[in-house]
């Protein structure tokens, strides 16, 4: 176990973090693209199915397992996805931004969560896969099924600030924490999509290998923007407003 350890502190060391991010792009878009062509197929159906009845009552499908206070708290989550929640988390971002001298910076954050939502309602149109019937939705949809809007949003926005706030951190536990934390919030919000049954599990996959995609290749923009100076870099605060 020290011996991997050391050969991968090893390998870290040697390989640019771009090429990383870069290896998981392509993981991820390849990851998507199998997805789609097997949703396509109809090989997952049953798969799907499946896991979705494994979050109902097995007594009544009509019900959510758990507790009668589980739907509250699912609904709460998933509101997190929401179009409106990730608004005005993105707003207040950009209004720090702005309020910190970058600029650049939140003008880069409003493009990359903006464009993450316009291939999302791309995507949606594109596949135009039917929401699930087996039960009642516990949530109004209006959209398509894949891939799930409020997972791939949620992963994209998180992920987004989460990168942009783990290169102003010097410390990697700090930085860790930051990407756990918005991890851990897209889980929940694609969990919750499944929970009241109005995405199917493989939609919820699909969203998290979009979003991720997204957010990644966002890291590389910023970077590459960064390098040319087009962009604030890490540690630079910009211009401060005068009081």
């Amino acid at each position: 176990m020290k011996q991997l350890s050391k050969l991968w502190s090893t390998l870290r060391g040697q390989v640019p973090p771009i090429l990383m991010v870069l290896v998981l792009v392509a993981g991820g878009i390849w990851l998507f693209v199998v997805l789609a062509d097997l949703v396509e197929a109809g090989t997952l159906q049953a798969f799907d199915e499946r896991v979705l009845l494994a979050f109902r009552e097995p007594d009544d499908p009509t019900e959510l397992l758990g507790p009668q206070w589980m739907e509250v708290v699912v609904r709460d989550i998933t509101a997190l996805g929401g179009v409106a929640v990730l608004s005005m988390v993105t707003f207040a971002v950009v209004g720090y931004l702005v309020l910190r001298g970058r600029q650049r910076t939140a003008l880069f954050v409003m493009v990359a969560v903006v464009s993450g939502g316009l291939l999302t309602f791309w995507l949606k149109d594109a596949f135009g896969r039917e929401r699930p019937g087996l039960v009642p939705f516990l949530d109004p949809v209006h959209t398509a099924a894949f891939p799930s809007g409020h997972t791939k949003m949620a992963t994209t926005t998180y992920l987004t600030l989460a990168v942009l706030l783990a290169r102003t951190e010097k410390r990697r536990r700090v930085r860790a924490y930051l990407v756990a934390v918005a991890t851990g919030l897209a889980i929940l919000v694609g969990i919750s999509r499944v929970s009241l049954a109005v995405h199917w599990p493989t939609d919820v996959l699909a969203g998290w290998a979009a979003g991720a995609v997204w957010a990644l290749l966002g890291w590389v923009v910023l970077y590459w923007l960064q390098e040319r100076g087009a962009a604030e870099r890490q540690g630079d605060e910009g211009i401060e407003p005068t009081e």
